[in-house]
């Protein structure tokens, strides 16, 4: 089956697990410890019911919106994701592209495979940034003026990553990037031929932020050492302000769950939230993205922008979401599936999938512009 005749995400998962190497799709398809949470952020969805109606005009529709300020195609933005050029070869750069094609946003993550400038290179609009607080500050700060550089019109500063949650997969993998040369590593590469392919003719192999640019890394072992130690586990709510000044654009804060939290980022200057717990990569146990969304919203009211990210495998999710009041979803794994399956036409599936399935199911909840969207449409036992 070619991407194009995949009509679920379900799909594309399988695509991608048939041709990724085990460390890398495990690196996507997984979450911290029992993966409870992980699980919790797709079920819950699957828990919330549609109100149907009939017999209203459903020509014309439209799924047009805004996320911060930008006009997007619809309210669904590509969540920053690491290793996603271990996925497929440039990973970063085909996604990127195949969002400003569908007119959605694209964040790149700190820890990505293509750099700023690579990702910066491919485009003609301008993307997100996802920035983590290192400990070594005169990198965060260059950072932060190299995102600017590039002209990236938002940046999304994740708060949920101060100490890294045990992911028990990426540990027995002996996950790295690019991936070590043992005799497992081997032969999950060599089941692999056409990833291994596409990744000869790339020479982007590691981490492009960091190798180069943070001080003393250089290659491999030196990046490893360096990684395990910088994330800040001091990042606090003053922090925000030097990284807002230092940045002067529009600032999202990923990694929101609960309403003092979301309270409290009122006065953080911050211009959005993203509802999160890390896609159940972090703290197992905590509540799921969705169940606390409406909860979220609610304590925040109209005096910021409150998006999702978390559990999204369809646009009937997406569709939730936006009833729920979140005025954004982002996807992360969905078009990771895509991007592993088929590169930049996995992607675009991806995308194709996710809107289809939106637009339908609004029409057929008796709403024909997205924005209008609201609890009304949810079904009330």
């Amino acid at each position: 089956m070619s991407v194009m005749q995949a009509l679920t995400i379900a799909e594309l998962k399988e695509q991608a697990r048939r041709r990724v190497p085990k460390m890398f799709f495990e690196y996507a398809d997984s979450g911290a410890w029992t993966e409870g949470t992980y699980r919790a952020n797709e079920d819950d969805f699957h828990k919330i019911k549609l109100r149907q109606r009939v017999l209203v005009d459903m020509y014309n529709r439209s799924l047009a919106s805004e996320m911060i300020g930008e006009t997007v195609s619809m309210p669904v933005a590509l969540a920053p994701t690491g290793f996603t050029g271990m996925q497929h070869s440039d990973g970063e750069m085909l996604a990127a592209q195949a969002a400003e094609e569908a007119g959605v946003p694209f964040t790149l993550s700190t820890m990505s495979i293509c750099s700023i400038e690579d990702v910066r290179s491919v485009t003609t609009k301008p993307f997100w940034f996802q920035l983590y607080v290192m400990q070594d500050k005169e990198f965060v700060h260059n950072l932060i003026d190299r995102a600017k550089a590039a002209g990236c019109s938002a940046l999304v500063l994740t708060l949920d990553l101060q100490i890294l949650g045990q992911r028990h997969k990426d540990l027995r993998n002996g996950l790295s990037a690019p991936p070590r040369f043992t005799p497992k590593h081997l032969w999950q590469m060599a089941t692999r031929p056409f990833w291994c392919l596409d990744m000869l003719g790339t020479k982007r192999h590691t981490f492009g932020n960091i190798v180069g640019h943070a001080k003393g890394v250089t290659d491999l072992s030196s990046l490893s050492s360096w990684t395990s130690e910088q994330f800040d586990p001091q990042l606090s709510w003053k922090d925000i302000e030097w990284i807002r000044d230092r940045w002067g654009g529009k600032l999202i804060l990923k990694g929101i769950l609960d309403e003092e939290d979301a309270r409290m980022s009122l006065d953080s200057g911050a211009d959005a939230i993203i509802v999160s717990n890390h896609g159940g990569r972090q703290l197992d146990g905590a509540a799921s993205s969705i169940s606390m969304l409406p909860r979220i919203v609610d304590a925040v009211g109209d005096r910021m922008e409150v998006h999702l990210d978390g559990g999204i495998r369809s646009g009937q999710d997406v569709l939730k979401a936006l009833c729920y009041g979140a005025k954004g979803t982002y996807i992360g794994r969905p078009f990771l599936y895509g991007l592993g399956a088929g590169g930049k036409a996995g992607v675009r599936r991806a995308l194709e999938i996710i809107r289809k399935e939106l637009d339908i199911t609004m029409a057929l909840c008796g709403e024909r512009d997205v924005k209008n969207l609201s609890r009304n449409n949810l079904h009330k036992d």
